[in-house]
């Protein structure tokens, strides 16, 4: 009766509080009970900067702080290392935006990247240390920039003089929510943010990649049409910038590269120039900058129509120099302002508004010219390698999938053609 109610002096130890755990063999890692009822588990593995590192953490019951060391051995024994530092997101994001990106990248780049950190990723991941970020925490993130409402989110209504939707006493959400565009931009930024931290052996995976999130769907049709495009020549022909709508149309420049277009870039005799700078605002003030992309600095051939219009602007601002001695600012600028200065890019977007209703083209954007350029070229039967190299893309598949587009005419030939085949 005694032995019944005692037990076996080897069930024993295990009825008591903080019970005997066996004694495990070197390379099978640690458990035992802690103090506030809870059970610690460690283990030394391998890190990403190839040292062997002392992991630990705890589990609510034996058989979960078990089943948490049997997993980190297994990931161990796979060559799955464990991150070597303890960083928290919003430290490697800082580090990274501080030494990473804003000496490797554009001014324009640095800017972007740093207000998607500083208002959607700190605020939503960076609490969360950096090695045990896992895919379901950047899928949530993305869920939730996803659906929330910007103006509730950052208060613009209550700041606004007179409040319009949610700040009022009845109001109803405004529901203004972040493009699908801005959306894959903060999980670009992030996917980027942990590829850097996967190459300098921070952590061992980037787990961004393992969350897909949805791509904007572009409108078609968003080039000109060869009568279209003639239409823009002939109502800025007498306009003090028309050789830059001709370069614009011909060679598919982007609107910075124009801007930052100097003289000494163009052989008027050899018939050709080179892309080497842009013009972009950053930080408050005009810049220039390297091109998007290494392939953007490209050198392209000058057709006849914009050697000409180049020849013809060239007379036209060596008058106007002349006419503005007293206050122009030379900068060797093609396309400067009226006083010589790099132009205000605003300016030129309300120069194309002018130019655009007298061409009767409704909304059409300046940037669409560059389609028009693409598209043209491509309708024209140039290899789309070729079209490439001329706009400076960095990949075929942007020239192909984005800019261009097929015409309902050209669907409709294409149909006709195979309709007399069958007739």
């Amino acid at each position: 009766m005694t032995k019944t109610m005692l037990g076996t002096p080897e069930e024993e130890p295990q009825r008591r509080k903080g019970r005997r755990i066996r004694k495990r063999s070197n390379g099978e890692g640690s458990i035992w009970p802690r103090k506030d009822g809870r059970y610690g588990y460690a283990a030394f593995v391998q890190t990403t900067a190839g040292t062997v590192k002392r992991v630990q953490g705890s589990a609510r019951t034996q058989d979960d702080a078990r089943k948490k060391l049997t997993e980190l051995l297994r990931q161990s024994d796979q060559g799955i290392p464990v991150s070597s530092e303890n960083w928290t997101v919003a430290d490697f994001l800082t580090y990274w935006i501080k030494h990473i990106v804003s000496e490797e990248r554009r001014p324009k780049t640095y800017q972007g990247y740093e207000g998607v950190v500083r208002l959607h990723l700190i605020p939503g991941l960076g609490k969360k240390r950096l090695g045990k970020l896992n895919a379901q925490d950047v899928r949530l993130l993305i869920n939730q920039v996803r659906s929330e409402c910007q103006c509730c989110r950052n208060g613009w209504d209550a700041s606004r003089e007179t409040p319009q939707c949610c700040a009022l006493k009845n109001g109803s959400c405004c529901q203004s929510r972040l493009s699908t565009r801005m959306v894959q931009s903060i999980h670009a930024v992030l996917r980027n943010a942990l590829e850097c931290a996967v190459r300098e052996e921070i952590i061992a995976r980037n787990v961004a990649k393992l969350v897909k999130v949805p791509v904007p769907k572009y409108k078609v049709n968003r080039g000109l049409t060869v009568p279209q495009a003639r239409a823009v020549l002939k109502a800025g022909r007498e306009h003090r910038l028309y050789a830059l709508y001709v370069l614009a149309l011909c060679l598919g420049l982007r609107r910075g590269e124009l801007l930052g277009l100097r003289w000494e870039d163009v052989d008027l005799d050899g018939a050709k120039l080179e892309v080497v700078q842009s013009l972009q605002r950053v930080g408050g003030r005009l810049q220039f900058v390297r091109p998007k992309t290494p392939d953007s600095e490209r050198t392209v051939p000058l057709p006849l129509i914009c050697v000409e219009a180049l020849k013809e602007h060239r007379k036209k601002q060596f008058a106007e120099r002349s006419d503005r001695w007293g206050e122009w600012k030379e900068h060797g600028l093609v396309f400067p302002s009226r006083c010589g200065t790099p132009m205000e890019p605003d300016n030129l977007r309300r120069s194309w508004g002018t130019i655009r209703k007298a061409a009767g083209l409704g909304e059409m954007r300046f940037h669409d010219l560059r389609h028009t350029c693409v598209t043209l070229l491509l309708n024209l039967g140039v290899p789309p390698q070729v079209v490439r190299d001329i706009v400076g893309h960095s990949d075929i598949e942007v020239t192909m999938t984005i800019y261009a587009h097929v015409s309902l005419d050209d669907k409709r030939a294409a149909l006709h053609r195979l309709g007399e085949a069958l007739w």
